[in-house]
């Protein structure tokens, strides 16, 4: 992409959960065009990175620790133009264990309150503490990462697809909030992407649990489930958050795009 046409230089994001994934994907391509870029990640040592990019520690569930991340990020650079919200988990977990076998797959409370408090709670104590920097100057973008699992759910993640359908609400709600003060929130909902490395062995085996299959047959073919017939690549969804934060797209707001190569359930 060519800066210049995006003109988003000189501006300020937040990317949450940017340290890896698909949010270190998206501060990479900020940093390619020019923009300051905070990274808020649970693990990490505070300062600038060698990327240009500035890590500042950061639990998502803490209040106290979202204000705080805020707060710097304006001491360091003066104000925040651009949120995203990335920072997200996921334990495949069955409502039901009909088999009995592996109860520790069964969806507990602990993990139903883990999810919610990461993929839910997170995105509205930034989302909180960043409006009220950006209605200070009466602009800004707030970018919520969903995913296709919010919007067509998902067997075996069924909390996970409630948390980021969520979001989804969370993002019209707040447009319609937030739009009279020139601040625009949009969400993306990402479907089947390339390897980023955070799928370990431990969330292969509960997801196959979950589906009722081997983990060697979790399906790698998406010829018949992907219109595109591949998996999503990671560089793509950086250039389409990019665009988003972006004057390009000025008159987007309240929607959640899906980014999924077309895979739907029709």
């Amino acid at each position: 992409m060519n800066g210049n046409w995006l003109n988003v230089d000189g501006k300020v994001a937040i990317v949450t959960g940017g340290a890896s994934g698909i949010g270190q994907e998206i501060a990479n391509e900020f940093l390619n065009n020019g923009v300051n870029v905070v990274i808020a990640d649970i693990k990490g040592e505070e300062g600038k990175r060698e990327d240009g990019s500035y890590f500042i520690s950061c639990n998502v569930t803490s209040k106290q620790s979202v204000d705080n991340a805020v707060q710097k990020t304006v001491e360091l650079f003066g104000s925040v133009d651009i949120l995203v919200n990335n920072a997200g988990v996921n334990l495949p977990r069955l409502l039901v264990d009909d088999k009995g076998e592996k109860p520790e797959y069964e969806l507990s409370e602990k993990d139903f309150d883990f999810m919610v408090a990461v993929n839910q709670k997170g995105p509205y104590l930034f989302a909180q503490a960043v409006a009220k920097v950006m209605l200070n100057k009466k602009k800004g973008v707030i970018i919520n990462v969903s995913s296709e699992a919010g919007q067509e759910g998902s067997a075996g993640q069924s909390c996970y697809s409630a948390t980021k359908g969520a979001i989804i609400s969370f993002t019209r709600a707040w447009a319609k909030e937030l739009g009279k003060f020139n601040i625009r929130v949009v969400g993306i909902a990402p479907g089947i992407v390339e390897a980023t490395g955070l799928r370990t062995d431990a969330y292969n085996e509960a997801l196959a649990y979950t589906r009722g299959v081997t983990v060697d047959e979790l399906s790698t073919d998406y010829s018949k489930s992907i219109p595109l017939g591949r998996e999503g690549k990671l560089t793509e969804i950086g250039d389409l958050v990019t665009y988003l934060a972006s004057d390009r797209s000025s008159y987007i707001t309240g929607t959640t795009l899906n980014i999924s190569g077309g895979k739907s359930r029709g």
